[in-house]
């Protein structure tokens, strides 16, 4: 069989009657000689009767024309179902081409659709290759295998020198909308994968994929403009669909056009690229020192790779250590990992999307759903480290320097977060390609081009999210903004404690309240429940989620845990009140993590009081469970699960949390913007992509040793005075 000469002779005809049948009437356009030709020859020759339909068992009956469903009232009478699968099906089982040479079309365009046209009556292989290169009707349909993305690299290799043609692949939207219920409605909904989440196609697409669109690919000429192929692809589409019922809306993004001319370099690329050139030397300079070097000054081994890489990996205790919050830190930022990347693996197309959301409608999917759950540990962490360091300040006696606080920040987050934007601007978008490179990787660029200064002004957050440079840095804003309110408000309820501590739960307690109210009333979700949309999880995001007054909760409730922590001095807690504590910290982490799992549900109808509910008390409930195993620890308490988050191997991952919550989204990215063909969903496989995961954690590392521990060097230098490291460090 494999050797069979009949097989490959049998698919040239095939390929020869699409061609001849499909170039004389342009493109995109159905050719009636195709159908003639394919019937004569008794391929693809399609015969629908009710006769050959009335199989024994049919959930569906056709008889004269009227369709009806077993044991049910619903009945469609007339052509308004059959005759639509006819209409649409005779485009399917028939060659389709492409026609420029329209009304409107601009005329450089007109001209090269002829030539492709005369070239492809010609079998001349440019055209060949740009006919292949568009995309097909595949199979699966009903299983959502509707996004096809045709073939990128194929397209952008055609260049036809003589005529100075080149392939340009745009990939275009399309928006279906069919009535909700009776036939073409099920239809609709298994194709659109029971509308897991939903959108239109004037959503922002680049953070969130607009999941209700189909994404199909073109191969066009270079020189028509992404208006041209929107207005051919619109006069084809409505003919396809005319007399269906079905609206059919029609987008060609210009970002999504793209050709294989090489893009240009400006000054800007050239500057941060030696500009990362240049701390790569420096970090090998740094430790080519500090390895033939007796007597080292402190900065001279800032940047050495050697000194920065054993502290990264040192499981040495730092004194007065919190120590089971580094455990917490792992299991909550791998849990936002995964749930990151199962959003970002909507972008990719799938042969089994229906599948893929059957599978996704389930309760356990809790696990991907509940991701601003995981933010908000960090948040709480934040307060009670931030209140427990200016306590023990205070209570030696040393007065609370704001001015020397506030650049100690400056100096731990702004050169990571700055090479990241630097990186992500200037560099990332050179380094690949793909169908939707463009709108995951190009457009964050293009955002960071033009508000890189918000974000290291941490303003970022009170803009919104759809033009926000790097978005998921918007807990980095949230957090900052707290901590220089909490600077200045917790030496004040030290000093007043009976005021001061009132009013922090009252605090506490308003933000709550408005997060409740806000929710509620602008019908907004927190959790990522089924049948979402872009709409409401921008608007969830705008309205709710990236104001630190909103989270203030938890942030409030790590600085009275801080409180707690430097007091608690010889306290004890007896058998009974361990026992209270430890059921009371299970059924909290119960009710928060388990207790939302009915809104993944995939019959799930929205209820703005359940989103109120969780959106107010789920981050109280998860952070109080670890609360409780943060203090049971610290005062020598604590049961296997403290011992288990105190472990030391948890240093490590704390040193690369930040790191590794910067550099997820670009990688993740990086793979959505390269994928050039429909994949096979499987949770376990894509979910825990291992090679991913690796990745991540080597470019963690390699930005944590050249930026973040660099210049915690130089700010301890700068504000310790230091000027030489102490002998133990130089033996090491």
């Amino acid at each position: 069989m494999k050797n069979s000469p009949s097989i490959s002779f049998f698919v040239v005809i095939i390929l020869i009657k699409s061609i001849t049948g499909s170039v004389h009437d342009g493109f995109l356009q159905p050719s009636s000689q195709s159908r003639s030709s394919f019937k004569e020859d008794l391929v693809f020759n399609v015969s629908i009767s009710s006769a050959n339909l009335a199989l024994r068992n049919q959930s569906v009956k056709v008889k004269n024309e009227d369709v009806c469903f077993a044991n049910t009232s619903t009945c469609v009478k007339g052509s308004s179902y059959s005759q639509i699968l006819k209409q649409l099906t005779k485009y399917v089982y028939s060659p389709i081409n492409f026609n420029l040479n329209i009304n409107g079309v601009k005329g450089k365009c007109k001209i090269q659709s002829l030539q492709y046209q005369h070239a492809l009556d010609r079998f001349e292989m440019w055209a060949l290759k740009m006919y292949d290169a568009n995309a097909k009707v595949s199979s699966g349909i009903l299983n959502g295998n509707v996004n096809q993305l045709g073939d990128f690299d194929l397209c952008l290799s055609i260049n036809e020198e003589k005529m100075k043609m080149m392939g340009q692949y745009c990939l275009a939207s399309l928006q279906i909308k069919a009535p909700p219920t009776g036939p073409l409605g099920t239809i609709h909904k298994l194709v659109h994968a029971h509308y897991m989440l939903k959108s239109r196609l004037d959503d922002p697409g680049h953070r969130v994929p607009r999941f209700s669109s189909i994404n199909w690919a073109l191969c066009v000429p270079n020189l028509c403009e992404p208006k041209d192929v929107h207005l051919a692809l619109q006069k084809t589409i409505d003919a396809i669909f005319n007399g269906t019922n079905l609206e059919v809306e029609v987008m060609v993004d210009p970002i999504m056009c793209q050709t294989a001319e090489s893009k240009k370099l400006s000054w800007s690329t050239y500057f941060v690229g030696t500009l990362f050139l240049g701390v790569i030397l420096l970090s090998f300079i740094a430790t080519v020192y500090d390895c033939n070097s007796i007597e080292k000054k402190k900065l001279y081994v800032a940047f050495s790779l050697k000194k920065n890489l054993s502290a990264l990996f040192s499981t040495k205790r730092p004194p007065n250590d919190i120590e089971a919050v580094h455990g917490i830190r792992f299991i909550n930022a791998f849990m936002l990992v995964i749930s990151h990347k199962s959003m970002a693996l909507f972008f990719i197309p799938y042969v089994n999307r229906t599948g893929m959301s059957e599978t996704m409608g389930k309760p356990w999917t809790v696990v991907g759903r509940a991701a601003s759950l995981y933010t908000d540990p960090f948040i709480m962490i934040s307060g009670m480290l931030t209140t427990y360091c200016l306590l023990r300040k205070l209570k030696r006696n040393r007065q609370i320097n704001i001015l020397q606080e506030y650049i100690s920040r400056l100096f731990r987050i702004i050169p990571t977060l700055g090479a990241l934007i630097l990186f992500c601007t200037f560099l990332l978008p050179f380094l690949n390609s793909g169908p939707n490179w463009n709108l995951v990787v190009s457009h964050h660029a293009d955002n960071c081009k033009k508000y890189w200064w918000r974000n290291l002004l941490f303003i970022h957050n009170y803009f919104g999210f759809k033009n926000m440079c790097l978005t998921h840095t918007h807990h980095i804003g949230i957090d900052t903004q707290l901590f220089l309110v909490a600077i200045v408000v917790v030496p004040l309820v030290w000093k007043w404690p009976r005021r001061g501590l009132p009013c922090l739960v009252a605090l506490a307690g308003f933000s709550t309240t408005l997060r409740y109210y806000v929710t509620y009333s602008r019908k907004l979700s927190n959790y990522i429940h089924f049948g979402t949309s872009i709409e409401q999880l921008f608007d969830t995001a705008d309205y709710m989620y990236i104001l630190p007054v909103h989270r203030a909760t938890v942030y409030i409730l790590g600085v009275l845990l801080g409180f707690l922590l430097c007091n608690c001095g010889s306290f004890r807690l007896n058998k009974s009140q361990l026992r209270l504590g430890n059921t009371l910290s299970l059924l909290s982490l119960g009710i928060s993590f388990l207790g939302p799992s009915f809104m993944g549900n995939i019959d799930y109808i929205y209820n703005p009081t359940d989103a109120a509910w969780y959106a107010a008390f789920a981050p109280i409930f998860w952070c109080l469970a670890f609360a409780w195993v943060i203090l049971t620890t610290h005062i020598n308490q604590t049961g296997l699960a403290g011992k288990l988050l105190s472990h030391k191997i948890f240093l490590i991952t704390t040193r690369l949390s930040y790191t590794i919550y910067l550099t997820q989204f670009p990688i993740f990215f990086y793979n959505v913007g390269t994928t050039r063909n429909a994949e096979y969903y499987d949770f376990i496989n894509k979910t825990l992509n291992v090679a991913e995961w690796l990745w991540i954690i080597l470019c963690s590392v390699i930005l944590t040793v050249l930026f973040e521990f660099p210049f915690q060097n130089i700010r301890d230098i700068i504000l310790k005075k230091g000027e030489r490291i102490e002998q133990w460090e130089k033996i090491r």
